[in-house]
This record gives structure tokens, sequence and C-alpha cells, in this order.
């Protein structure tokens, strides 16, 4: 496993498309992960495992920022909407290598700043 974004099976009946980006080099590599689904009925969903630790925090507000300009820039969205703290739903007719290269591209553009924020809350040594 790289940081490479791949297809994989869908996990889920109800998904047509699953992409990913597992990264597990590099300082708290469980920060820079991306995932995103394409359900059957059209609509996109792209998951970052950063935003369940950075939200209301400087962090999670910059990173969010990002993120909605990321996926709305990238070729085909119409839309770009935060779900959850942790999901964007996207319409539009995007690939979604490209809407996962483009979340990717932001969480690894802030890495750093989430790598000295994760470890003056958790500690250097802690890692999930």
């Amino acid at each position: 496993m790289s940081d490479e974004i791949r297809r994989e099976p869908p996990p889920d009946p109800e998904l047509s498309e699953y992409w990913v980006r597992l990264p597990v080099t590099g300082t708290h590599p469980h920060l820079r992960k991306v995932w995103v689904k394409h359900a059957h009925d059209g609509l996109w969903q792209v998951d970052l495992a950063a935003r369940e630790y950075f939200r209301e925090d400087p962090v999670g507000l910059e990173l969010a920022r990002r993120i909605d300009r990321a996926l709305l820039s990238v070729p085909g969205v119409i839309s770009a909407r935060n779900r959850s703290w942790e999901t964007w739903n996207v319409t539009g007719t995007p690939t979604g290598e490209a809407l996962c290269q483009a979340a990717a591209n932001v969480v690894d553009d802030l890495a750093s700043q989430m790598n000295d924020a994760w470890d003056d809350e958790y500690g250097v040594e802690s890692q999930q």
C-alpha cells in the first residue's frame, strides 16, 4: 500500500465506484486518508479522515474551506456541500479519481499543520 490513489471494489452493493488514498508513510498517515464513493443514484461522496479530528479549530476550518474550493474546481462538478464533518456530497459528472486527487492534494498541503496540531493535542507518540 502506498500514497497512490486507486480504484477498489465497492464495499457496498449500493455503490458503483469506490476510490481510496490510504497512505502508510509519513508522520501520522491516518490524517491523510481519503475515500470517494459513487452511488448508483449518481451522488458522489468524498470522505476525509482528518475531519474526524479537526473540525471547528483553525486547521479544521482551513481544511473545509480548501476542500470546498478544490472539489468545485474538479471538471464536471456542479456542487460540493459539506454533509457532515467528514463527508462532502458532490453532484455532477467528475471522475472518482479526480475527486480523490483533489482532496488528497489539500490534505497533503495541510499535512504539516495537521501533524503539528495532532502532536500538540495528542502527543508525538500517539497515532490511530
